[in-house]
């Protein structure tokens, strides 16, 4: 009854569904970088559409000079790299369109980024994007969850803290 007063209290979290698509955990995916878990823990939309919506309250950290990636700090201090397709930096920022500029303040579901799906794909391209939590050392656990993935609504990663 008093842990929240007197103990320190475990912070848990949640990050919705960036882009609506089918949620896939990052073993599953092709790039040996985020599916090895390199940069970080969290999980990869297969998108349905070419818009980005922010997975949680926050402020906009960077967008890449390439505009394949965007970072989000949220409220609770987690550091979020969303990936826009795999191996696009190559594009040099062609087929991406950023919505909000770096130092912005963002809710959950405010649009970030919209992207040329066909462009990206027909340039040779997977637009598979990875949502990865880049600060582990202060996160105690990441669970994913796969499967249809709709902005605003679907809870793609619960984390504590």
């Amino acid at each position: 009854m008093f842990k929240g007063l007197f103990g320190k209290k475990d912070k848990g979290g949640k990050l919705y569904a960036p882009i609506n698509g089918e949620a896939v955990l990052l073993e599953n995916i092709e790039d040996a970088m985020f599916s090895q878990k390199i940069l970080g823990d969290g999980i990869a939309v297969r998108p349905a559409e070419g818009k980005v919506y922010s997975p949680a309250d926050g402020t906009v950290s960077m967008i890449a000079d390439t505009k394949h990636a965007i970072g989000i700090t949220t409220g609770d201090g987690l550091e979020l790299l969303i990936h826009i397709g795999m191996d696009t930096v190559a594009l040099n920022g062609e087929g991406y369109t950023p919505k909000v500029a770096a130092g912005a303040a963002v809710k959950k579901g405010d649009l970030l980024m919209e992207f040329d799906m066909e462009f990206i794909t027909g340039k040779g391209y997977s637009c598979v994007t990875p949502m990865i939590i880049t600060n582990m050392d202060e996160v105690k656990s990441v669970t994913p969850h796969a499967g249809s993935a709709s902005v605003g609504e679907t809870v793609l990663v619960e984390y504590e803290k």
